[in-house]
């Protein structure tokens, strides 16, 4: 897969630059390689390939955060719309955001346990 499939995916004019943004699949591969790849020898990753991966993983944890943010201040806009306009758009609008939220929380648990799994690594890797 080449770069083009992660670039982000809003248009862009001929005067804008495309900018890469690694998905969170990308993050947590790249992590999940370091933690599987031996921890001495030859083959093993160095500090500051672990430092830098650590570092894309927090950036995401927190637009991952930031979008939980968002979510959970759009349900809250929802559900008070939802007590002056109780339709069928609106709960089901309420349902997506919900979902939405579980997801973002589920990917969010999932990333930080492989940050802090990656973490251990690089402590271990720092005090060899």
């Amino acid at each position: 897969m080449g770069l083009a499939a992660h670039v982000s995916s809003r248009s862009v004019s001929d005067t804008q630059v495309a900018v890469f943004r690694p998905t969170l699949a990308m993050i947590e591969n790249d992590i999940r390689a370091l933690l599987d790849a031996p921890s001495v020898g030859a083959d093993a990753p160095n500090l500051a390939r672990i430092q830098d991966t650590l570092t894309a993983g927090y950036a995401r944890a927190m637009a991952l955060e930031a979008d939980q943010w968002r979510l959970q201040r759009l349900i809250a806009d929802t559900a008070m719309r939802l007590a002056d306009d109780p339709s069928e758009v609106r709960t089901a609008e309420l349902k997506r955001l919900a979902r939405d939220l579980k997801r973002v929380e589920s990917d969010l648990v999932g990333i930080r346990d492989l940050i802090a799994s990656l973490r251990a690594r690089a402590s271990a890797a720092q005090a060899a």
